[in-house]
């Protein structure tokens, strides 16, 4: 006699693994039991709390974008989802594959219009690349096939899957076969001859770039290319992920002032974009434009961010003939520690720079401190860099923390303000769970500094002292060390550059999780 069929959350989990998704983040309630409970049926699947929607997410971002392919999410209806959006937007600005399992009211329950029915289809939307809901467990499964191609689907996108609780637990099918994602587009041959002429023009020519542009073995091509044709070579602001370090080729990063980005391009005659779009500021301000190129700037789409980016590195330097070209690799160089007096962003960046180990994870999110640290850092060990992209913050624990799980092999650095901390400081918590490697630098300088500066960029002049208290975070101040305790992470205060520079060199050296709060 046969026993009970396989319910739909259990083929779900299989069909998940089979394709690939090795981890779920997690913050489930009740109508995500089902699915809960398939877990402890199916090896393979590692599941990872999260204390808070956007730990989740956050932590489904860092994860893909090191592991590149999914972890999937498992969310609580629309509310639970949404407390996610935030770093879902981040997610969807880096291109990284996610797959959300959003649970739902059985299909009969929702007309009842229970406390918790939401549009979550609507919520999912505008961060999503793929949205549906199963309508039967004999539909989940291969829906969850379709959802993991989706979220592979180039250049990589969040693809949510809503399971409606029956369809959970009623019988299913059984698991369904992975599908494959699509590919990336080839070269443009017309598009190539055209960045080849711009290149080749005698003009200063500028290729700017992101996405897969940015790993070590496309950026070397890209060198052979600078090499040969004497142009410049930069990325995007904030990058997903951004391979750097001694024996690579160092490119530059457009700035976020609009000022210093606008000198960093005025002598641009030919902008080449590989991935990337248009430079333009990060928010309107008076009297300064939108689009940061120079007027009259010939502007050519080698390939869009889709695009099979080492395909076309290659058929351009076949065009320029620039393979016998050797590309400017970074040297190793390790800057000295600046030494006495208080923390600076230039003494920690130093010691960033100094003591940063080989294959460092650098999950950033110093939105005003860590400006300055590329010079110090460009000559480190071969590094990955993660930036936030979306502008949304609250994500640089969070993806550390999914980083760290993607490679555990890797120490993770994470560079977080105080007032962006805040937002999800529970991952500390989700990182001494689970044992993960992970320096955290909280940079104390009591405010949310980049709005002070913004106030002023704005032309908001004069502010009073209303103005001021939403932008400072004293009275009381934050004590970090004490909130890294009770997340059960060790955790230290320092207030000048000594005392900064033993403690990184110390948290570099043991096992994490570590904090450090550097007191600005």
């Amino acid at each position: 006699m046969n026993g009970p069929k396989m319910n739909g959350a259990e083929s779900l989990v299989r069909t998940l693994v089979a394709s690939g998704v090795e981890v779920c983040f997690t913050n489930p309630g009740t109508s995500e039991m089902h699915f809960v409970a398939a877990l402890d049926h199916v090896e393979g699947m590692r599941c990872v709390l999260g204390l808070f929607e956007g730990v989740v997410t956050g932590m489904a971002d860092g994860y893909g974008r090191m592991a590149d392919k999914p972890a999937s999410t498992l969310l609580h209806l629309g509310p639970g989802l949404g407390n996610g959006i935030a770093n879902l937007h981040n997610a969807k600005k880096a291109f990284t594959p996610i797959v959300n399992i959003v649970g739902e009211h059985a299909t009969y329950h929702i007309e009842y219009d229970a406390p918790l029915t939401a549009d979550i289809e609507g919520i999912a939307r505008p961060v999503s690349g793929w949205v549906k809901t199963s309508r039967s467990s004999t539909d989940v499964a291969a829906d969850g096939a379709a959802a993991v191609a989706a979220s592979m689907g180039p250049p990589g996108q969040i693809a949510t899957l809503i399971l409606p609780a029956n369809t959970a637990w009623d019988p299913s099918n059984g698991p369904a076969a992975p599908v494959a994602p699509p590919a990336r587009s080839g070269p443009d041959a017309d598009a190539v001859r055209k960045a080849a002429a711009a290149l080749m023009s005698g003009e200063q020519t500028l290729i700017h770039m992101t996405g897969d542009a940015l790993r070590a073995d496309l950026l070397e091509i890209a060198g052979r290319i600078q090499a040969k044709t004497g142009c410049r070579l930069s990325c995007m602001t904030s990058n997903g992920r951004w391979q750097r370090g001694a024996g690579r080729v160092s490119i530059e990063r457009i700035q976020y002032p609009v000022d210093i980005a606008l000198k960093q391009l005025e002598s641009v005659k030919n902008l080449v974009l590989l991935g990337a779009k248009v430079p333009v500021a990060f928010f309107a301000y008076p009297d300064k434009p939108s689009v940061l190129i120079p007027d009259g700037c010939n502007v050519v789409e080698l390939a869009d961010i889709a695009a099979d980016h080492k395909a076309v590195l290659t058929a351009l330097c076949d065009e320029l003939d620039a393979w016998g070209s050797e590309p400017k690799i970074q040297q190793a160089k390790k800057p000295d520690l600046i030494t006495g007096g208080a923390i600076t962003p230039d003494s920690v960046a130093a010691a960033l720079g100094r003591y940063m180990p080989e294959n460092a994870i650098i999950a950033d999110e110093s939105v005003t401190s860590g400006r300055g640290f590329m010079p110090y850092t460009e000559g480190a060990p071969p590094h990955d860099w993660l930036a936030l992209t979306g502008g949304s913050i609250g994500i640089g624990m969070p993806y550390a923390t999914g980083a760290a799980i993607a490679c555990p092999d890797r120490k993770v650095i994470c560079t977080e303000g105080d007032g962006s901390g805040m937002y999800t400081l529970q991952a500390l918590w989700t990182q001494a769970r689970e044992g993960c490697d992970v320096v955290n630098i909280i940079f104390a300088n009591r405010s949310y500094a980049i709005l002070r500066h913004e106030l002023t960029n704005v032309g908001a002049l004069n502010p009073g002292r209303k103005a001021i208290d939403m932008l400072t975070l004293d009275r009381p101040a934050l004590d970090w060390v004490a909130l890294a305790k009770g997340m059960g992470v060790d955790g230290v205060r320092v207030d000048d550059a000594d005392g900064f520079n033993k403690a990184l060199a110390r948290a570099v050296e043991e096992p994490g999780p570590h904090l450090i709060e550097a007191v600005m």
